[in-house]
């Protein structure tokens, strides 16, 4: 019986996902254009950064995300950079303030290599972090846009607190 009751929350998600998603497409497609319009001017090569990230059962796919970095960036999580602000792009710097550059990842949500709320995906290089997350379970969840350690920390958060979030959520989702 529960066996059964998760895949039933699990369809549940998929469809609130989805149907939040379409709903949403006006307003994320006329972003995107937006967007997509002054990065191609600000920057010279591709406007969507396709990052190696950690999903699932810790398998690696690729999540698009606007570009808010210089070509020449070191593949690093941002607080690993030592001078992080040489790296962001004028423009690039709003839109993560304000989390725009996430945008994209709808396409990840759309072809189920992601949720709109779960944990975070790892970049493939964070192994501390995904080492925590597979102890406690973390890794089963399929990762999100926005989670409960994004919401209360962000960047800001120590690896161990971010875990913590995630074992909370882990434990009270619904």
């Amino acid at each position: 019986v529960l066996v059964q009751w998760l895949r039933v929350l699990k369809l549940m998600s998929r469809t609130f996902d989805i149907l939040t998603i379409i709903f949403l497409l006006p307003i994320f497609i006329l972003l995107c254009i937006l967007i997509y319009f002054l990065l191609f001017v600000e920057t010279k090569g591709s406007v969507i950064y396709w990052s190696k990230r950690v999903g699932i059962n810790n398998n690696t796919f690729f999540m698009p995300k606007f570009r808010t970095m210089k070509l020449q960036t070191p593949q690093l999580a941002t607080h690993l950079l030592e001078s992080p602000d040489l790296y962001v792009t004028f423009f690039g710097k709003f839109l993560r303030k304000y989390s725009l550059d996430e945008i994209p990842q709808i396409y990840s949500v759309l072809v189920g290599n992601m949720s709109l709320i779960g944990p975070r995906p790892a970049l493939y290089n964070q192994d501390d972090l995904i080492k925590m997350r597979k102890k406690h379970g973390i890794d089963k969840m399929l990762p999100g846009i926005t989670g409960w350690a994004q919401v209360n920390g962000r960047d800001e958060l120590t690896l161990e607190k971010k875990v913590e979030y995630e074992i909370y959520y882990l434990q009270n989702k619904s």
